[in-house]
């Protein structure tokens, strides 16, 4: 059976394989993953991540090393999907709301690609705000 929401899957594996104590987790590649776990990995929420073209398989996978604290705390306190497949939520760049003051990073689908809401403010555009993380 095919997933139909590709990013809150993304999510769940990641909270599951923390809650786990997890060190690493791997998942079925796309480009708007690629472009999520990349933006997670600039803001220090993951360790990092890589691409693996497998050899016996037609399919290409990711990678992602999870980050913990040195209490074996997740680096992600939280994550939490806003736009969901039945309720799509749409903000223009002057209505990107703040994760905790600045604490926390909100992603959104934009026009130009997918961004942390700080870079679509600056970029001066809008979209459909995905999750938040802190």
């Amino acid at each position: 059976m095919a997933v139909r929401d590709q990013v809150s899957d993304l999510l769940t594996r990641i909270r599951n394989a923390q809650m786990a104590l997890h060190e690493s987790l791997e998942l079925p590649h796309s480009r708007q993953k690629e472009a999520i776990v990349e933006i997670l990995a600039e803001e220090g929420y993951i360790g990092g991540y890589k691409l693996n073209d497998a050899k016996d398989s037609p399919f290409r996978t990711i990678s992602i090393l999870l980050k913990y604290t040195g209490e074996r705390e997740p680096a992600i306190r939280q994550l939490k999907r806003i736009s969901k497949p039945g309720r799509r939520v749409y903000v223009g760049s002057d209505e990107i709301p703040e994760v905790l003051n600045g604490l926390g990073i909100n992603v959104l689908s934009t026009s130009k690609g997918v961004l942390t809401g700080k870079a679509a403010r600056r970029e001066g555009v809008g979209g459909e705000l995905l999750f938040e993380v802190y």
